[in-house]
């Protein structure tokens, strides 16, 4: 068993910064830090983390840029007087789905790295075929998305066998498009990482291999049957036939998926001299930024944590394997036989502020929500103007993803469940409690067949992000979602979620080893609650919860006469 000596690290390579915290055996934060790549390292020249090509709608991140983040990082920790010898285990969150190309000198350079010099100057280039990760942003592989979802047969199919339809995105369709638009660094490549394993890789002083969530965002990995689907293999490969070579070269490329409980090995004697780890420190999987953020708190089977910031991101675990071409289903990072769900929104915070800012003048300045508020707390239900009538609209500043439909706002008169297109208007009062409804109804509507097992409604629901903070967006929230045991605020985790999330994630790991408790026993006994959450008073929340039901099937109908 680990002792109350012992630190338990977590990394967050993310797009815009590096960070990494550090959690005791009780789970209580004792290390912290920070690099922000365009502010720290501007001779990369990124902006917000990345680099662009508009005429190929490419986007991308210098690797060298990730090892000098963290050389200096590491070194950062030590001149603050870090103890590295307590660190018992460690483990990441990365952005997700970028790949990393690795050159045949890889593995002898990194087994080989010399102690008095740094990693940037020891890997950077020759480890690596390709210079640039391509982003989670990037827009360039509309051919290979394309190819995905005909090869299966439609966006739908393809979410039943992968967990998601095709995303530009995704790892798939991108290393598709290495292979097209730059087979000479495709054919120099040995082996290929996403951002976590390449991570965990550095630190292994081998290639890791890698884990089991992560390996999901691929749209190359069949859910059900935990294995590789041989036809996109076969696709991304550019074979003719599933004997061809290229198809076993490019699987031994990747490599196959460790579960998340599983050591990848001790940590590489390069940090351990360069830095004084303790040699038996482990090296425990590294998974995606949203599959760590789902171990950031005790998050059972069937509650939703729901990312309230610029975008609007809801995560949940569950018992249902139920693919839709709308959402995301990932295997959970720890627990066998659950998954991960999530909705991912452009539209989240821009959408309120635009509304708060044509009601209040002043607000854009001051950032008060409190007229905006008011509004929402003394309105209708629905702008309910009789039992049968009521309005329903949506508001998508920007293009968005869940429905993928272009900008604009639309509202709907429903009478007797007749659905009629309102003549636009411009933004007013009204708006304020409907564009919370809405990203609530479109999160109730997806969700619940994610939640089956609870009746489609989540357990608990947890908040978190800027607009968490908003009492008037917590009680609608809760009011259309209707959790059965509570809404909570959480005060930790904050911007850490990934970070702690993975930290949390290695602790474990290492009591398991002990004890064979699952992650799910393990944080139920470890997360204490007092001052990690705030439960949040929701007065008549169950009657709300019935008021919304006859909304769901026309706001389905409605998203469908969207342009």
């Amino acid at each position: 068993m680990a002792s109350k000596a012992d630190v338990f690290l977590g990394f967050d390579l993310s797009t815009q910064q590096l960070k990494v915290i550090g959690v005791d055996s009780r789970l209580d934060l004792v290390v912290h830090e920070t690099l922000k790549f365009d502010e720290e390292l501007p001779k990369y020249n990124t902006v917000h983390g990345v680099l662009h090509n508009e005429k190929e709608r490419e986007i991308f991140a210098p690797v060298a840029m990730w090892l000098e983040a963290l050389d200096i990082v590491l070194q950062r920790l030590k001149d603050s007087g870090f103890d590295f010898s307590r660190v018992k285990a460690l483990s990441g969150a990365c952005q997700q789905h970028g790949s990393v190309y690795w050159s045949a000198q890889a593995p002898e350079l990194l087994g080989s790295l010399n102690p008095s010099d740094s990693l940037l100057n020891q890997l950077a280039p020759n480890a690596f075929a390709r210079q640039y990760s391509p982003n989670w942003q990037d827009h360039s592989t509309k051919l290979e998305v394309d190819a995905h979802e005909n090869e299966v047969g439609g966006s739908q199919h393809l979410a039943e066998i992968t967990g998601s339809r095709g995303h530009y995105r995704f790892t798939g369709p991108q290393i598709m498009r290495v292979r097209r638009v730059h087979p000479e660094g495709y054919a120099r490549t040995a082996r290929i990482s996403i951002i976590s394993s390449f991570l965990a890789s550095v630190f292994l002083g081998k290639w890791a291999a890698i884990d089991v969530s992560d390996i999901c965002g691929m749209n190359l990995w069949d859910i059900t049957k935990n294995d590789y689907y041989m036809p996109l293999v076969q696709l991304v490969a550019g074979a003719s036939n599933p004997e061809d070579p290229s198809v076993a070269k490019l699987i031994d490329m990747l490599g196959y998926p460790i579960d998340g409980k599983d050591s990848l090995g001790l940590i590489s004697s390069y940090f351990v001299q360069r830095y004084g780890f303790n040699p038996d420190c482990e090296i425990i999987p590294f998974t995606g930024d949203n599959p760590a953020t789902i171990l950031s708190l005790d998050l059972q089977p069937n509650d939703v944590m729901i990312s309230l910031g610029t975008s609007t991101t809801l995560l949940t675990s569950t018992e249902v394997f139920a693919p839709s071409d709308e959402y995301h289903l990932f295997l959970h990072p720890t627990s066998p036989g659950l998954y991960m769900g999530m909705l991912c929104y452009c539209n989240g915070g821009l959408a309120r502020e635009q509304i708060r800012d044509a009601i209040d003048s002043s607000a854009k300045a001051s950032k008060s929500w409190d007229k905006f508020n008011e509004i929402v707390l003394k309105s209708r239900v629905l702008d309910r103007k009789s039992p049968e009538k009521f309005r329903i609209g949506f508001y998508f500043p920007l293009s968005e993803i869940i429905p993928d439909r272009k900008p604009q706002i639309t509202r709907f008169s429903v009478e007797n469940g007749v659905l009629a297109k309102e003549t636009p208007a411009a933004l007013s009062e009204e708006d304020a409690r409907m564009i919370i409804e809405s990203q609530g109804l479109s999160m109730r509507l997806r969700s619940q067949n994610m939640l089956a097992g609870n009746n489609g409604r989540p357990r608990r629901m947890y908040l978190v992000g800027g607009g968490s903070k908003n009492p008037a967006i917590a009680q609608v929230l809760a009011e259309v979602l209707g959790p059965t045991e509570g809404t909570h605020r959480l005060l930790q985790a904050g911007d850490n979620a990934c970070a702690l999330g993975a930290a949390h994630k290695a602790a474990w790991a290492v009591h398991y080893k002990a004890t064979g408790e699952s992650f799910m026993e393990y944080m139920a006994k470890h997360w204490q609650v007092k001052g990690r959450i705030e439960t949040l008073e929701i007065a008549g929340a169950e009657a709300k919860w019935s008021e919304y039901k006859c909304a769901i099937e026309p706001y389905k109908n409605a998203e469908s006469l969207l342009d």
